[in-house]
C-alpha cells in the first residue's frame, strides 16, 4: 500500500507555483518539495490544514491511498 501525494495536481488547478504556495503556507520550499515528490514520511495536520486552506481543497484532494495489488 502507498499514499500518493497529488499536490502538483492541485497546484496546477489553482495555477500556483511551489514558491507561492510555500510562502502562503509558511513552510520552506525544501519541505514542500519533499512532500510534493512523495519523499515525506509524515505531515503535520497543521501543515495539511494550511495547504488545504490556501488551495481551497480537502485533504483527500491532496492525499490518495493506493492499495497493494493482489497477486493472481
Amino acid at each position: 500500500m502507498a499514499i500518493r501525494v497529488n499536490l502538483d495536481v492541485m497546484m496546477a488547478k489553482r495555477k500556483m507555483s511551489l514558491t507561492e504556495l510555500a510562502e502562503k503556507v509558511g513552510i520552506t520550499m525544501a519541505n514542500l518539495s519533499v512532500l510534493k515528490t512523495e519523499k515525506a514520511r509524515a505531515i503535520r495536520f497543521s501543515t495539511l490544514e494550511a495547504i488545504c486552506k490556501v488551495l481551497d481543497c480537502q485533504p483527500g484532494d491532496i492525499l490518495e491511498f493506493i492499495p497493494d495489488k493482489k497477486p493472481e
